[in-house]
């Protein structure tokens, strides 16, 4: 900011000064100007054109010759001799200013650096977090399922025979078909994504409704599981979730550990000011909620068009072993490695400090 504002000044005090140097340089022939400050001219331009890469004397030297420029670029407009000269040094100190002014990385860059960089570093930073979340919420399904199995009168109070009957020979298997594969997909993914946001978003409040999301998704998981098992329709029951399950529920894992994170910050922020340390969990967290709709997007495709609609069960299982292989991949590649270079998801640029009163 203090670069944008020196360059600026500097500017304007080169435009109050033109008019006397025009002035001065009117008798001169114009080609004879060029000629003397052309090296100068080039130089910029091949100075900005390598702007990405500039070592910290060649920014020095950038902002310097675009102050210089800027002034000759003037005297040339004010002898109207060569509109062709005119146009493509005007050319050279707009692109100048753009470089010495900070213009806005590509949008597809951003989101680029996003993907590759972002999203992976946070999602690998907290991974302890989402980790103890999906060990802890797995183990009370399976307990749960375990408890479903071996005492008739949990199931007894789950449903009537009859209903859990229908329920494991056509209910369970008939929800992946029932509807159009694309809007199917569709629900899922805004279902799933209202379920992420909720595990993340609320878990600020001392991490409460997070575990509340968790012990919801994994009753709900280990009531299945019992009830399939018990009537001998375990290898169904894994055929069906496991495609699209392991994708989803480790998004919903991810945000479970971010709402966590966040959750235990507010209750033990450390040595830092409380909401200090909330904003700086809090802006990576957004990172995670963006990147988590790609996630959930996929897992709603292949729960979508491939749980109820691939009839091979190894080959509907190997699509969805091979989505949640490809996602630990990226955030176990990508992720550290952005990770060890210090990214941290936080916004770039943030002021260090914010006002207060008094």
């Amino acid at each position: 900011m203090a670069l944008r504002e020196a360059s600026r000044g500097e500017e304007s005090n080169n435009r109050k000064s033109t008019t006397g140097r025009a002035d001065s340089i009117r008798g001169v022939e114009l080609d004879v100007f060029a000629s003397v400050h052309r090296p100068d001219w080039e130089r910029l331009e091949q100075l900005v054109r390598r702007r990405r890469k500039l070592t910290g004397p060649e920014i020095d030297e950038l902002v310097e010759l675009y102050q210089r420029v800027s002034t000759h670029l003037s005297v040339v407009r004010s002898s109207g001799q060569d509109p062709a000269l005119t146009g493509w040094l005007s050319g050279v100190v707009a692109r100048a200013r753009s470089a010495v002014t900070g213009a806005h990385e590509p949008a597809w860059q951003d989101m680029a650096s996003f993907f590759i960089r972002t999203f992976p570093a946070v999602v690998y930073r907290l991974r302890w977090w989402w980790i103890a979340a999906s060990l802890g919420t797995l183990a009370f399904s399976a307990g749960l399922a375990v408890w479903v199995v071996v005492d008739p009168a949990v199931q007894t109070a789950i449903g009537t025979p009859d209903e859990i009957r229908a329920y494991v020979e056509n209910d369970f298997a008939n929800y992946y078909v029932e509807h159009p594969g694309a809007s199917f997909a569709a629900q899922v993914w805004t279902n799933n994504a209202w379920a992420a946001a909720q595990a993340l978003i609320f878990g600020v409040f001392l991490c409460l409704p997070t575990v509340y999301v968790l012990a919801l998704n994994g009753a709900n998981l280990g009531v299945a599981a019992g009830l399939m098992f018990a009537h001998g329709k375990g290898d169904i029951f894994f055929g069906l979730i496991i495609p699209h399950g392991l994708l989803e529920l480790t998004a919903v894992f991810v945000a479970a550990g971010v709402g966590l994170k966040l959750g235990w910050t507010v209750i033990a922020p450390g040595t830092r000011p409380r909401l200090q340390a909330l904003g700086e969990e809090a802006r990576p967290a957004i990172a995670v909620a963006l990147g988590l709709v790609l996630v959930l997007f996929v897992s709603g495709l292949i729960e979508g068009l491939v749980t109820g609609w691939v009839h091979t069960t190894w080959l509907r299982v190997g699509i969805g072993v091979l989505a949640e292989l490809v996602f630990l991949a990226y955030v176990y590649t990508l992720g550290r490695k952005a990770h060890r270079e210090g990214e941290t998801g936080d916004i770039a640029g943030r002021p260090a400090a914010a006002p207060v009163a008094g």
